[in-house]
C-alpha cells in the first residue's frame, strides 16, 4: 500500500487586504489549507477605495531608485521587493486578465484603470485554490493556549493554526477596516510598536477667510514644493483647512515630524520653478517698464502667467509678513514668487490620511517576517513600521511583504509538520 499523503498544513491569514490576500495565494499554491479572517463584511475594502481614481499598482522607475522611496526601511524591505518586483507584480496582474500600462508619470495601472475587476478575478482564483474566507471576524488576540481569538456576530470563537500571517493594515480609513485595533493585543504580547501616525496626509494652514472662500478645492499646478533639503515637482490642492495632494504627500513624512516636534513648519512653494529668481525679476521689470499702468495682478499674469490662485498665495504670504504685496520691490516680489512660505500649523487626522506610519518595529520581525517573540506568527503589509509616498510604492510593498510572509509561513508550517 502507498503511504498516505502528508496532511496540508492549516494556516490562518488575518486581514483581507492586498498583503493578506497575496499571502493566502502563495500559501494555497504551496499546498496549505488557508482560511482568511477579516472583520469587514467583504474583502479588499480599502483596496477598492485606492482604485477609485485609478488603481496605481506600482511604479516603473529603476529598482534602486524605486527602493529609496522606502527611506530607512529600504534595507529591510529589499529582499521581499526583489523577490516580488515591479515586473512580477505586472505579470501577476496580467495572469488575472488585467494587463497593465505605464502612465506618463511612470506609474503603472491596470488597463481597466479600476480595482474591482482585478479584485473579482483574484477572489475567484483564491476560491479555486480552496481558500476559505470568513468575514465579520474581528481578531482580538490569543488565548492562554496560543489559539487565535475572534469576535464574531455569534460571539467569541477560537481557531488554531500551524502558522499565522497577520496583515491587518494601518489606521487610516478606519471605516474600511484599517482601525489599528490590532496594536492592543500585540502590545499586550510584548511586541514593540512605534506609534501609528498619519502618512501621505494633508496639513492645516490658517488661510484668511477671503482666500479660503475663493480657492478651497482649487489645484496648485506646475509648481515645486520644498521643505528642509527635499524638493518635489508636482501638484497640490488648497482645502478649506489647509493643503494636500501628491506633492505634499511626497514631503509628508518630513513635514509631519517637524509639525509634531515644533508645532509648525514652513513649506516653500516655487510658483515658477522653471525660472531662476533673477529671470523672474527681469520679466517683471520688462513688463513694468513697458506698460507702467498695469495693475499688480495684470503684471503678474502677463509677465509670469501666474493664476489667480498663485497670486492669492502671494497675498497670503505678504499679509502673514505684515507687508502688503503692493509694497514689495520687484526684487522682493521675484524672491517671493520663487519661494512662497506657507506655514503649516497642524497635521490632518490619521482617519483622513492615505496611509499610516509606525506599527510593528522592524527589529521585532526576522528576515522572514516572523515575530521573534512569537514563533509561527508572521506579519506583512502596513502593520510594519515603514512608509512610502503615493505612486505605487505602497501597494508594491504590501504585495511583496505578503508574498514573503506567505512563503515563510508555508516553510515554517511544513517543517513543523514533518519535525
Amino acid at each position: 500500500m502507498s503511504a498516505n499523503p502528508p496532511a496540508r498544513p492549516k494556516i490562518a491569514v488575518v486581514g483581507a487586504g492586498p498583503a493578506g490576500l497575496m499571502a493566502a495565494e502563495v500559501l494555497a499554491q504551496g499546498g496549505a489549507a488557508v482560511t482568511i479572517f477579516d472583520q469587514m463584511a467583504a474583502p479588499g475594502r480599502k483596496f477598492l477605495l485606492a482604485g477609485r481614481g485609478g488603481l496605481n499598482l506600482t511604479h516603473s522607475e529603476e529598482f534602486e531608485r524605486f527602493l529609496t522611496r522606502y527611506g530607512d526601511a529600504a534595507a529591510f524591505l529589499r529582499p521581499a521587493i526583489e523577490s516580488f518586483s515591479q515586473e512580477n507584480l505586472r505579470a501577476w496582474s496580467a495572469g488575472l486578465g488585467e494587463d497593465t500600462f505605464i502612465g506618463t508619470s511612470g506609474r503603472v495601472f491596470p488597463a481597466s484603470f479600476k480595482a474591482s475587476p482585478l479584485l473579482r478575478a483574484w477572489l475567484k482564483r483564491l476560491d479555486a485554490l480552496g481558500v476559505r474566507l470568513l468575514p465579520r471576524h474581528h481578531w482580538i488576540g490569543w488565548d492562554e493556549a496560543g489559539s487565535l481569538r475572534f469576535a464574531t456576530p455569534d460571539g467569541t470563537i477560537t481557531e488554531t493554526a500551524a502558522a499565522t500571517v497577520l496583515a491587518l493594515g494601518g489606521a487610516s480609513w478606519p471605516r474600511l477596516g484599517s482601525d489599528g485595533a490590532w496594536t492592543k493585543p500585540l502590545a499586550a504580547a510584548g511586541i514593540g510598536l512605534a506609534p501609528l501616525r498619519p502618512a501621505n496626509c494633508g496639513f492645516g494652514v490658517a488661510w484668511t477667510d477671503s482666500f479660503r472662500e475663493r480657492f478651497a478645492g482649487a489645484p496648485i499646478k506646475g509648481s515645486s514644493f520644498s521643505f528642509a533639503d527635499k524638493t518635489v515637482r508636482g501638484d497640490a490642492v488648497v482645502t478649506g483647512s489647509g493643503i494636500e495632494g501628491g506633492a505634499i504627500y511626497a514631503l509628508s513624512a518630513l513635514l509631519r515630524e517637524a509639525v509634531m516636534r515644533d508645532g509648525a513648519a514652513v513649506l516653500r512653494i516655487s510658483l515658477r520653478p522653471d525660472l531662476a529668481t533673477e529671470d523672474i525679476e527681469a520679466r517683471l521689470r520688462r513688463h513694468a517698464e513697458a506698460k507702467q499702468k498695469l495693475s499688480l495682478a495684470n503684471l503678474l499674469r502677463k509677465a509670469l502667467k501666474l493664476s489667480p490662485l498663485a497670486i492669492g498665495l502671494l497675498h497670503e504670504a505678504s499679509l502673514a509678513d505684515h507687508a502688503p504685496l503692493s509694497s514689495l520691490s520687484l526684487t522682493q516680489m521675484a524672491q517671493l514668487i520663487a519661494s512662497v512660505p506657507v506655514r503649516l500649523v497642524g497635521v490632518a487626522p490619521i482617519s483622513r490620511a492615505i496611509s499610516t506610519a509606525g506599527g510593528i518595529l522592524l527589529d521585532e520581525a526576522d528576515e522572514n517576517f516572523m515575530l521573534r517573540r512569537m514563533p509561527g506568527v508572521f506579519v506583512a503589509g502596513e502593520m510594519l513600521d515603514w512608509e512610502a509616498p503615493t505612486g505605487g510604492y505602497l501597494l508594491q510593498a504590501c504585495f511583496a511583504t505578503g508574498a514573503a510572509a506567505g512563503r515563510a509561513a508555508l516553510e515554517w508550517a511544513s517543517g513543523k509538520a514533518h519535525a
